[in-house]
Order: C-alpha cells, then structure tokens, then sequence
C-alpha cells in the first residue's frame, strides 16, 4: 500500500513541477523557481488548491511574498479528494526526498501525516497552517514537542466576533446565517465567535447555521462544493436571514452565488481573504465584508524565520492583538459602521471583551 502512495505522490509531484514558481514575473514558472537562492519551499495545499480565492489563495499570497522579498523557490501540491493520511504523508514525504525545506501543509487535516514524516526527516523544518500535531497522534505523544515541527493556527473566533458585529449592525431582518464547511473544532471557533458577536448587538437576532457536512474529515464536501455552499444559503435565504457568513473555503462561492441571486438587500460575508478584491463585478456588490485571517503573514513569516535559522517549533497562535486575524472594508458598506466594529476589537485587545471558542 506504501508503495502505492508513494508512486502516486511521486508522479503528483513529477507533475506538478512544471507548475513551479518563482520571484520574476517575466521568466517561465520553471526558470523563476530555478533562480531563487533563498529558502526551497515545498507547499502542500488543502483540497481545492490555489484559486480558491479564500483559504489555499492566503497561503499562496504569503508564499508570493516570500518569492518577492526572501528569493525563495517552491513547488506546489494539491490534494485530491477522499484522501486518507497515509497518501498526505507520501506528499510531504515526497517534497523532503526532493529537498524542499521547509515543507508547509496548508490545512489541519495534515497534522498526523506531518508529525510523522517530521520524525522521518529531522534536518527538515515542516509547518502545518491550523495544525493540531501536539494532540493528533498516540497518547503518550500528547504535548510533545517535535524540533523541526510547527502548529500555525489563528484565534478565529475574535475575527469572527467582529464580523457578527458587522452583521448585527447591517441586517434589515435581525435574522442572519452562517454556512460551514465540516463540522469540525476548527470551523465551530468561527460560528463560536459570530454568534457573540452578533448577539452582542442584539440579544434576540434570529441566526440560522449550517454546515455541508458532519465529517470533520470531509474537506471535498465541506469546502470544495460551491453547488452545497449555494443550496445551504439559498435555504437561510428563503427563511428570511439576509446577511449570511461563510466559513467553507471554495464552497463559499457558492453562497456568493446565492446571495447575489437573492438580490438587492441581501448580503454575504467572506473568510480568510479580502474576497470582495477576487469577486465577480456583481458579486462585489453583495460581498459586505469579510473576516481576514492572515494566513499570508502566518506563510511569510514562518519562511522568513526560516531563512534566518530561526525557525519555530511547537505551536504559535496568531491573535487580533497581533494582526492575525480581523475584517475588510473594501467596498465602503461598512465605513458607517467601522467606529462601532473598532470599539469591539479593541474590547478583545485590552481584555474587555471575552470570546468563547466553542458554541
């Protein structure tokens, strides 16, 4: 079965290195990543890879970042659907073998597999973005610490606070939505934080929830599902809620659809990136704010302290008091409100106000 695997992902590599990338615009993918004498990053995405204009597109803008600043080189990898851990652990085992170092998994769902290829590779560095690796593995494992491994995750909950205020203060209906991708911890921080903020204007708004699939591990239904995204928000739509968060990565294009479908006096909220700079002309119009998770900063700044012999090891959380995680404004919907929605971060700065990661 390894070897199997192991065949897979060297011809998923294989392939996917004529997709390399560099820092010059002007040469072919293979010559810029060829030219780069920084950092040989390998980075494995989540399903539904770069373009998804949210999770998987976050990480690329850091990794862009660090071609621009770090002349860095890469290679990147997509994950298929249905997958299991041992054909993720062949991925990054792969990108090891070939020298890429550090290797960075976007998405959770990489913990065991990189906690394992971590031990099979100690001189190379592995970052896993939303990353459990101190809890996933056997019970006398819990906690420890591996040298060359790093959990990168984000307190979502605080960003999502804020656009539950942003959503309170926009709704005509005081009736809202939300739409997650899997049903998982991760995702349930980002319902955690809306629905306190939201009640925290109002105490009695009506909110409907959803999410696509029960499955934590079900990223191809959870977030690569546009047609799902659509049908859940369509529902919350028709049930009267006119402002609805999105919290499933390239499903979430899907409740775009929806929303701007639904028309005038409907709104829809975004995650991870700026979304309303990536939209459609006639979704821009219903893209009310989203929720920024700086993913970017997370990706740049591990390969940066990389680059400098600095590389981390354990877990980092990355806050609203550090920038890891806040709203947009693009568009202007919310320039009335913006003075209220600051009040509430800056509540969660000084301790003010307490968010509660779980429902």
């Amino acid at each position: 079965m390894r070897q199997l695997a192991k065949i897979a992902a060297l011809a998923l590599v294989a392939t996917l290195s004529l997709t390399s990338c560099g820092s010059d615009d002007n040469k072919s993918d293979s010559e810029a990543c060829a030219g780069g004498n920084g950092p040989k990053v390998g980075l494995a995405y989540d399903v539904g890879g770069r373009g998804d204009q949210s999770f998987n597109d976050s990480a690329w803008a850091g990794m862009q970042k660090a071609l621009d600043e770090l002349d860095a080189s890469c290679i990147e990898a997509k994950a298929g659907e249905n997958e299991n851990d041992t054909v993720r652990a062949e991925r990054l085992r792969t990108l090891a073998e070939q020298g890429y170092n550090p290797v960075i998994a976007v998405g959770f769902i990489y913990s065991p597999a990189a906690r394992e290829v971590a031990k099979e590779f100690p001189d190379t560095d592995f970052a896993v973005i939303d990353g459990y690796s101190l809890f996933c593995c056997a019970d006398d494992e819990i906690g420890q610490e591996l040298p060359n491994l790093v959990d990168l995750t984000f307190a979502e909950h605080e960003g999502s606070y804020l656009v539950g205020v942003v959503a309170a203060l926009k709704t005509e209906a005081d009736h809202i939505g939300f739409v997650g991708g899997t049903h998982s911890d991760l995702i349930k921080k980002f319902e955690a934080g809306y629905v306190q903020g939201a009640r925290s204007v109002n105490p009695d708004i009506k909110i409907e929830i959803q999410y696509l699939t029960e499955d934590p591990n079900d990223g191809a239904t959870g977030f690569e599902n546009p047609s799902g995204g659509k049908t859940a928000a369509e529902g919350q739509l028709d049930k009267g809620a006119d402002v609805i968060y999105h919290a499933a990565g390239k499903s979430g294009l899907g409740v775009f659809q929806a929303v701007e479908a639904k028309g005038e006096g409907n709104w829809a909220i975004g995650v991870d990136s700026d979304q309303y700079l990536s939209a459609s002309e006639g979704q821009k119009k219903i893209i009310l704010t989203s929720m920024l998770k700086r993913i970017d900063t997370a990706v740049f700044d591990y390969i940066k302290a990389f680059a400098d012999g600095e590389a981390p090891a354990g877990a980092i959380t990355l806050t609203l008091a550090d920038d890891g995680v806040g709203y947009s404004t693009s568009g202007g919907y919310i320039d009335d409100i913006t003075a209220q929605v600051d009040e509430a971060a800056a509540g969660i700065k000084d301790g003010s106000i307490t968010v509660s990661p779980t429902p």
